[in-house]
């Protein structure tokens, strides 16, 4: 299944030009990392995300990684749960740990006085996380609720349907959170197995914000990180060819509205189109009212509340996705409009839509350029990515390069209502499955 994790990170990402000095870092034992120092307030954040994520579980052991995830903070080295909770509430630091489909996320925040103890907690939550087995009991239980209520959502039955149609094999085609038997069935060596394929020195990137030189950070980022091994146990995953074609899905469900998912074929970060699909899809669904789907689904005929688009850009694979929910009476002409405006977009742009759509990506990113933690995330995202470390400097120029022939480019290319599929969750009037053909 994609998750929003990448795209979140590109939204981070996508800020204009500001005044700001990203270091480049290099601790002693060798860990890189991206540093913004700013002391103005004594306080300190770093983002480390460890490449692979739940993509890395191993054959049979689906949503031990997101698992052992969650696990980390649930007692490490001679502290029980409770214990190191606590711990870290005496230190008012903020650590957290979570799992995508792309990366294992942990944050961490403390003020200058208490960084170092703060940090040393987190390198035992690391390296010597407990994994005991009332810790184990109750995460197992909380997954499981997730679970339970993943399977009664008919918008995450449409998710993990179209995520099954879409990448086959690859670990993308399930949840992270895996299934109510892998998860009943996974084991304390398990957990400790997929810790060892994902928590390693070669998988990292490491983003730092804040009031912290870049000598004083390449010592806490061997503090935090210099216990966990040099290599992974295993290999990254392989990109994932997408094997979703066009047509239509339909799962019956009783419900007086129809969940609509659909996706076709996306593109990558470093495509030499990327920017221009960016700014089409903004036009096309992503641009919230202003959007063309908006215009002709909801505002010229109230046949939902709302319809988007996205560029779901995963490091292992990537669609052109969205979604909306409406009346099963009314489901049908709703399919219909977006495959219309699928394709229209091949024609071309106006020249106030370019515009509009170029003054909006361009100017409200100020705003996410809020605090340390997020600069934090930015840092890590765009190594994680691989761009440049100039990128917040040149972004907005390849935005704005952008013309009505790139964009009309990218949609010939992309955007063809044949490759589009629909998956419909409810009892949409009118429509019927056709068979998936991979």
């Amino acid at each position: 299944m994609i998750r929003a994790a990448i795209a979140t990170v590109l939204a981070l990402l996508a800020v204009p030009a500001q005044a700001i000095e990203i270091q480049d870092v290099t601790s002693p034992g060798g860990i890189k990392a991206w540093l913004v120092q700013d002391d103005s307030i004594p306080f300190v954040a770093l983002d480390i995300q460890f490449r692979g994520g739940a993509s890395m579980d191993a054959e049979g052991k689906r949503g031990a990684v997101n698992m052992m995830t969650a696990l980390l903070e649930e007692g490490a080295g001679s502290n029980s749960a409770t214990q190191f909770a606590q711990a870290v509430e005496d230190l008012g630091a903020r650590l957290s740990f979570s799992a995508s489909d792309d990366t294992v996320s942990v944050g961490f925040q403390s003020l200058t006085e208490n960084r170092d103890a703060a940090a040393d907690l987190l390198a035992q939550a690391l390296a010597q996380p407990r994994f005991d087995d009332d810790a184990l009991t109750r995460v197992r239980g909380q997954v499981q609720a997730v679970i339970r209520s993943e399977a009664t959502d008919p918008n995450s039955i449409a998710a993990k349907e179209m995520a099954a149609q879409a990448w086959g094999e690859h670990p993308y085609a399930t949840s992270i959170n895996g299934t109510a038997e892998s998860v009943a069935a996974l084991t304390r060596q398990d957990l400790v197995a997929a810790k060892n394929r994902v928590l390693a020195r070669d998988r990292v990137v490491v983003g730092a914000a804040g009031d912290i030189s870049a000598e004083e950070l390449g010592l806490l980022l061997d503090r935090i990180l210099g216990g966990l091994p040099e290599q992974a146990t295993a290999p990254l995953p392989e990109q994932a060819e997408l094997q979703v074609t066009g047509g239509t899905t339909v799962i019956d469900w009783d419900s007086p509205q129809t969940v609509v998912a659909f996706a076709g074929p996306g593109i990558p970060i470093d495509d030499p189109d990327y920017f221009a699909a960016f700014v089409a899809n903004h036009i096309l669904g992503g641009g919230g009212f202003s959007s063309r789907l908006m215009e002709e689904i909801r505002e010229k005929r109230g046949l939902t509340y709302g319809v988007g688009t996205a560029l779901a850009t995963g490091l292992y694979g990537q669609t052109w996705q969205g979604g909306m929910s409406g009346s099963n009476a009314t489901t049908a002409e709703a399919v219909e409009l977006i495959r219309a405006e699928w394709a229209r977009m091949a024609e071309g742009v106006t020249d106030q839509e370019l515009t509009d759509a170029k003054t909006y990506l361009t100017g409200e990113y100020p705003l996410r350029f809020d605090g340390n933690g997020r600069i934090a995330s930015i840092l890590a995202g765009m190594q994680l990515i691989g761009f440049p470390i100039d990128y917040i400097d040149t972004r907005n120029a390849k935005v704005e390069a952008v013309t009505s022939e790139d964009v009309s480019r990218v949609a010939q290319r992309l955007l063809d209502p044949e490759r589009l599929r629909f998956v419909l969750v409810g009892r949409p009037e009118g429509i019927e499955s056709d068979p998936v053909t991979n």
